[in-house]
């Protein structure tokens, strides 16, 4: 079954328990908006807060103007992009597990959970950190449900915010994505010192694994996720490049391509690739099929080896997803933090007047760029996949 059905079903359950166990979980329900408000964790944040608040202060003295860059390079970013959409569509969707076909992007399923729960824990723990740091009290901390779209919070109390100076706000809503890079410059070390070191020494080559096949593809039916594949057409693909160089020097859309796999031999016909209609399109993401050296297992086992790879990609899922999300997360647009600092930014210079209105403007076209990309870019690649 294509996944975004396990997630449909999945939030379908969610709204139904908590409309029907609404007083029993502590639920809150605002029109789309499902929210949980708890107590707990506010301890820990305090504890953290109070190691060294003069730390906390500083580093996001330095995180203010970083902010300010990230936001004008997010702008960049977005803009540059559009063109670029209507060129040749990117479709891109941050749901685990989901193979939109034609995305430049797909997150497995495992690795990316952790990360997306990972990235909301720390983002709102930054702000709940530099909260405490300074003064400003928490009212309460939860979960966030829009529609289908889960996030996390931390409810700051309002007086104290506007009591507070304008250094002060700013140090807090840069606090979050300024957490997210801290995060992603970790795991990002991680993924460098496994992958240059490790897994080099421990394992070796033996074909292409099938990793996700595309809904609605060529290969929908006939090949399976988890098949390694030795050879397509007879020419082997034990490495990425050979497999890369075949799509795209080697095969041309229409042509027949016969997959020599551990569970047989399949045969399907290739289609244009939705983003190129010039090269195949086999509708398969492949990664390279890696088994732990003899000598390797011999001294470690099987065991070790492989959860440092499993480690080293749940990494790079974690530094992926924390600067796309922490860079989009500082777009001068609200409610988003980068909406937030832009309008304290302009307040310094610009009546309240003024700066609402040059606020809720940038904001507008904001959203209205990023909703053209996400329509034009995913709405039709999701719609190929039933």
């Amino acid at each position: 079954m294509n996944v975004l059905w396990y997630y449909v079903i999945f939030f379908a359950i969610v709204w139904v328990l908590a409309l029907l166990f609404r007083n029993k979980l502590k639920m809150d329900v605002y029109g789309p908006i499902l929210m949980r408000r708890t107590q707990k964790m506010r301890g820990f944040i305090e504890w953290v807060a109070n190691t060294s608040p003069r730390f906390w202060r500083w580093s996001m003295n330095l995180g203010i103007p970083i902010s300010v860059f990230c936001m004008g390079l997010s702008v960049y970013l977005i803009i540059i992009s559009l063109p670029r959409m209507f060129q040749s569509p990117q479709a891109a969707l941050l749901l685990p597990g989901v193979d939109i076909p034609g995305s430049p992007i797909f997150i497995p399923i495992f690795s990316g959970i952790i990360a997306l729960i990972l990235l909301m824990i720390v983002h709102e723990f930054g702000h709940g950190i530099l909260a405490r740091a300074q003064g400003v009290g928490i009212k309460s901390i939860g979960v966030i449900l829009l529609a289908i779209l889960p996030g996390a919070f931390v409810e700051l109390d309002e007086e104290d915010v506007k009591k507070a100076k304008r250094s002060v706000k700013l140090r807090i809503y840069a606090a979050g994505s300024m957490f997210n890079f801290g995060l992603a410059a970790i795991a990002w070390v991680v993924v460098i010192i496994l992958t240059s070191s490790f897994i080099p020494y421990a394992f070796q080559s033996d074909g292409v694994k099938i990793i996700s096949v595309t809904p609605g593809g060529p290969a929908e039916g006939v090949l399976q996720e988890g098949m390694v594949v030795s050879s397509i057409n007879g020419i082997s693909v034990n490495s990425g490049a050979a497999y890369t160089d075949l799509i795209i020097n080697k095969t041309k859309p229409g042509d027949t391509m016969t997959y020599v796999t551990d569970q047989g031999t399949y045969t399907i016909t290739s289609t244009s690739n939705p983003n190129n209609a010039s090269t195949a399109y086999p509708g398969t993401r492949n990664e390279i099929h890696l088994e732990v050296k003899p000598s390797v297992a011999q001294t470690y086992g099987d065991i070790i080896p492989w959860f440092l790879f499993d480690l080293a990609d749940v990494c790079y899922w974690i530094y992926a997803l924390n600067i796309m999300v922490g860079l989009f997360n500082l777009l001068p647009m609200k409610p988003l933090d980068g909406g937030i600092i832009f309008e304290e930014l302009l307040r310094y210079k610009v009546s309240e007047n003024v700066t609402g209105k040059i606020v809720s403007s940038v904001s507008w076209i904001m959203i209205g760029i990023v909703t053209l990309l996400v329509v034009y870019g995913t709405v039709p690649g999701i719609l190929k996949m039933f």
